[in-house]
C-alpha cells in the first residue's frame, strides 16, 4: 500500500540527529555487523550526507557521524572482520540494489 504522507524535512532531521546519537552511543553495534544486518553503517551515512553537503570532506563527514575521528573510533572500537561477517556483508549489500 503507498502511503501518501511524507516525512516533513524537521521530522526526517530530528530522526536523523537521534540515529546518529545512538549510532555514537552504542559502540558494541560495529559497522561490518550493521553492513551484514542492513547493508549500510555508519561510513555509509557519513557518505549521504557528504553527498547531501558537497563541501565535507569524507573524514569530516564520518567525524561527524561518528563523533570523533573516524580512525580513532576505529582503533577504539573496531575489530577485524571474521570471514563470516564479511561473508554476510556482501550478502546483505546484494540486497541493496539502487537504493543506497
Amino acid at each position: 500500500m503507498h502511503n501518501d504522507k511524507h516525512i516533513s524535512d524537521t521530522a526526517a532531521a530530528a530522526a536523523f540527529r537521534r540515529l546518529v546519537a545512538h549510532l555514537q552511543h552504542r559502540h558494541d553495534a560495529e559497522n561490518i555487523d550493521l553492513m551484514g544486518l542492513a547493508g549500510f553503517c555508519r561510513n555509509c551515512l557519513a557518505d549521504w550526507v557528504m553527498e547531501a553537503q558537497p563541501e565535507l570532506t569524507k573524514d569530516e563527514a564520518r567525524e561527524l557521524i561518528h563523533g570523533m575521528p573516524a580512525a580513532e573510533w576505529k582503533a577504539k572500537y573496531q575489530s577485524e572482520a571474521t570471514p563470516e561477517q564479511l561473508q554476510r556483508m556482501k550478502e546483505s549489500v546484494a540486497k541493496n540494489g539502487r537504493h543506497v
